[in-house]
């Protein structure tokens, strides 16, 4: 069966094509000056020799350019890889090369780590703001494609990568039908948007959450979505006011700068609907901004490599503060028992999910597949409940994964990193409660004999080698690490 993703696209262009499809500040952009700009780059990518199912990877913020270029490489029939924008150059030669990309489409933001990336992997760039026919505007200025290459709907659309906690990170293979299919059910199965709708962008477009919950679910609704590069809480609030934002999602500290923003007040009776994922959601949080502003915040569950919403609270349903909601249309989820075995309600067992938002799996990873996905499920690696109505709450993580302002550290990644400086001996790295973060990535460290260095020097170590939400902030140094029998530390007691 022939699918593409950018077919909900064509149809908003083909159907609205002067409204409003994305506006940044002064600057808006109709669907059909989206379609035609995501059409020249499709075809300046065949120029450039890209054949379909190759991939291409994109290093670039809010700004229309992502949108264009996403769907331009689309409708190219080839795959998007999304970087995160804070990447070291380190990090961008790892992801460009893991995913075979051939080209890094890039904001000059990020000059030096792009393209020293793309050098290290030997590819080119086009630039998102350069004036050169290899960059961006030059590809949306060639002569458009006529239509779309008709990839099929288990082709890979987008690859997003994911760190395990050992190991590299793994880029999931989302296919069209994956992602396609997950936008139809946040429209309309969870929200009714209709094309007056307006949203907020302020979740990053490289992460799931933005790209579909926002970006494609709003093109699918052939609304409006309204760009803020980075989330500060005053100029959010002003954005809403502006444009008349009727739908926010956010990640739990947005939520809490929003409610405890002391700026000028702003009037945001135009909300009709709050989502908030990527973290659990603090109930005190939910219960305060919900008494202050008159909307109700709809919290979800969903990662990567689920396309990514597996379950949702909705406007029809009971809805319970501290859960993650019920499995959305098309998707089981599972309590399951470390024999893979459904657990009876109330018992703690790890959340697992089948249906239609399922990955392909890991690029070129076929052992990290067959460990995730057994038995039929996607095993999430996150320990749950399933309350006696069918909804879900998250009580535990079987990882240590750290989730610090909504992005996802992983300790294994921070501690290789502190074990390659000269005086660690011994590293571990923890989350510990923050105010408004959620979490704060804190490193516990034993030096060798005679070695000394500060906390500053170690915080600045791990800062030039890591993204800039990942390096350790808070340092402590003690003798020697607890362990347990076969040597391996315990990270509990250091919690």
């Amino acid at each position: 069966m022939s699918l593409n993703l950018g077919s909900i696209l064509l149809a908003a262009a083909a159907e609205r094509p002067d409204h409003t499809a994305i506006r940044l500040g002064d600057r808006a952009i109709s669907y059909a000056e989206l379609d035609r700009a995501a059409r020249g780059v499709a075809n300046a990518l065949r120029l450039r020799g890209l054949e379909p199912g190759q991939t291409v990877a994109l290093m670039v913020p809010n700004v229309p350019e992502f949108t264009i270029a996403y769907y331009g490489i689309l409708y190219a029939g080839c795959a998007v890889v999304p970087l995160n924008v804070l990447l070291s150059a380190p990090e961008v030669t790892y992801h460009v090369q893991d995913s075979d990309a051939q080209l890094l489409v890039a904001h000059p933001l990020f000059q030096d780590p792009a393209s020293q990336g793309a050098q290290g992997a030997g590819i080119p760039v086009a630039w998102t703001e350069g004036g050169g026919p290899d960059d961006l505007a030059g590809m949306m200025d060639v002569e458009p494609i006529e239509t779309p290459h008709p990839t099929s709907a288990d082709d890979t659309a987008v690859i997003l990568y994911t760190s395990g906690t050992t190991g590299k990170p793994k880029g999931a293979e989302l296919s069209h039908s994956n992602l396609f299919v997950n936008c139809a059910v946040v429209v309309p199965k969870l929200l009714p948007l209709d094309r007056d709708d307006v949203a907020l962008a302020t979740l990053p477009l490289f992460h799931s959450f933005g790209q579909t919950c926002i970006q494609n679910a709003t093109i699918a609704c052939q609304g409006t979505f309204t760009l803020l590069p980075r989330f500060s809480p005053d100029e959010a609030m002003e954005i809403i006011e502006r444009d008349k934002v009727t739908l926010f999602a956010g990640v739990p500290t947005m939520y809490f700068a929003i409610l405890h923003h002391e700026g000028e007040a702003r009037d945001l009776s135009s909300l009709k609907y709050c989502m908030a994922g990527g973290a659990p959601m603090p109930v005190e949080v939910m219960k305060a901004f919900e008494e202050k502003f008159p909307v109700q915040i709809l919290e979800g569950y969903g990662l990567s490599e689920t396309s990514p919403v597996a379950s949702f609270n909705s406007l029809d349903k009971p809805r319970t503060p501290g859960s993650i909601g019920y499995p959305v249309w098309g998707v089981e989820m599972a309590i399951l028992d470390d024999k893979d075995q459904p657990l009876p309600d109330g018992e703690r067992g790890e959340i697992c999910i089948r249906g239609h938002n399922i990955m392909k799996g890991y690029l070129k990873r076929p052992d990290a597949t067959a460990e995730t996905m057994r038995s039929g499920w996607f095993h999430s690696g996150d320990i749950g409940i399933r309350d006696p109505g069918g909804s879900y709450r998250i009580v535990d993580r079987v990882k240590d994964m750290i989730i610090r302002g909504g992005f996802n550290v992983y300790p294994r990644e921070v501690e290789e990193v502190l074990y390659a400086h000269p005086a660690v001996v011994e590293a571990a790295v923890i989350g510990v409660p923050h105010e408004s973060h959620g979490e704060e990535v804190k490193a516990v460290v034993a030096l060798g004999k005679d070695q000394e260095v500060s906390a500053d020097d170690l915080i600045a170590w791990s800062k030039e080698r890591l993204a800039a939400y990942k390096y350790p902030r808070l340092v402590e140094f003690i003798e020697t690490l607890p362990k347990g029998p076969t040597g391996k530390i315990l990270k509990r007691e250091l919690r």
